[in-house]
């Protein structure tokens, strides 16, 4: 799966494919760079994908528009799930640039409902949630103070009607026809397209290289199994992997060896949640697995992620029966494995 693919400067594009062009969005995070595509429709561009919004963003897509995309407009933004890295500039290039908008339902749903809901100090919801994960008491009592990131200051407004797209719908883009295929557990309803030549695949974040993807639960659904409803999209998807599709991802490198790709990501959450069962013969909030589920204790920037994903990786143990769950007087949910009780 080794790649000698180097990423494409701010400001610039790689052609991948014939038609088919990369390009990088900056992140303000640890992850800093989000991967966007451009593909030649003949009479214009579509762009899957747009990074956050911020005033860096903006003006680094206008110095493409300028530059390399100046010879034609851009006619459609395909967006492939919901979060504010993908969706981020959406509307600027419906408003700013006459481009139809399209995804699947679900993540045009999720990503309209948060970017409208403005919250200024944490919830009553959110608190709870933290809580229920057994966050430490120094961040929680840092979170109570502060105002909460909401969508909104990533994502600009989105426009009130879109076009859908669904799992099995056949799709024309940049002169060749994809299948459009979803997945579900790092976002509901995320699209990836599989170009009918074998030749591509687009797989946003669900088809990652070299990471996992981030796969939590949030106040919105916090009894939700993304870990169950991840893998077994990973098991649909090797139906249709091929070792000579060249994966174009949401972040790090593009990549070959795609069956063997998704067969070490099911392995590595295996053999995770039997780490963290095993932890669980003794009871613990979700924030004290961070070491069994990562190998590594976690503080500062990641810890919201991992907290999230490792209160996941309890509720999917949970949801097979394998686990116990009890309240704490403090508001933490203590799991336990059930034949250590």
């Amino acid at each position: 799966m080794a790649t000698s693919f180097t990423p494409p400067a701010h400001g610039t594009v790689t052609e991948l494919a014939r038609g088919v062009f990369w390009a990088r969005m900056p992140l303000p995070i640890a992850l800093d760079h989000v991967n966007v595509y451009v593909l030649d429709g003949g009479d214009g561009w579509t762009v899957v994908d747009t990074g956050v919004d911020t005033k860096l963003s903006r003006r680094l897509w206008q110095q493409l528009l300028d530059g390399p995309l100046k010879a034609k407009p851009v006619r459609r933004v395909i967006v492939t799930h919901h979060h504010l890295d993908h969706v981020g500039l959406a509307g600027w290039f419906v408003s700013n640039h006459g481009a139809e908008l399209v995804m699947t339902r679900t993540a045009y749903l999720m990503a309209r409902m948060l970017q409208l809901d403005v919250q200024e100090e944490p919830t009553p919801e959110m608190v709870a949630f933290w809580r229920s994960c057994g966050m430490a008491p120094d961040v929680l009592e840092t979170r109570l103070s502060e105002r909460p990131f909401n969508t909104a200051d990533a994502v600009g407004p989105l426009p009130l009607g879109y076009t859908r797209i669904k799992c099995g719908d056949e799709i024309s883009i940049g002169g060749r026809l994809w299948d459009v295929r979803c997945g579900d557990g790092h976002a509901p309803e995320h699209a990836t397209f599989w170009s009918r030549d074998g030749d591509l695949v687009l797989g946003g974040d669900q088809l990652l290289g070299s990471i996992s993807p981030n796969l939590g639960v949030s106040a919105t659904e916090p009894f939700a199994d993304p870990v169950g409803e991840w893998m077994q999209s990973c098991l649909k998807f090797q139906d249709y992997a091929l070792d000579s599709q060249l994966v174009l991802t949401g972040h790090k490198l593009p990549y070959y060896g795609l069956p063997a790709r998704l067969s070490q990501l099911i392995k590595n959450h295996h053999r995770a949640l039997d780490r963290l069962l095993e932890y669980l013969s003794q009871p613990h909030a979700a924030c004290d697995c961070f070491i069994p589920l990562f190998k590594r204790d976690i503080r500062g920037a990641e810890y919201g992620l991992a907290m999230v994903e490792a209160m996941a990786h309890c509720v999917h143990l949970y949801h097979n029966g394998l686990v116990t769950r009890a309240l704490r007087e403090d508001g933490a949910l203590i799991w336990q494995r059930k034949d250590q009780q």
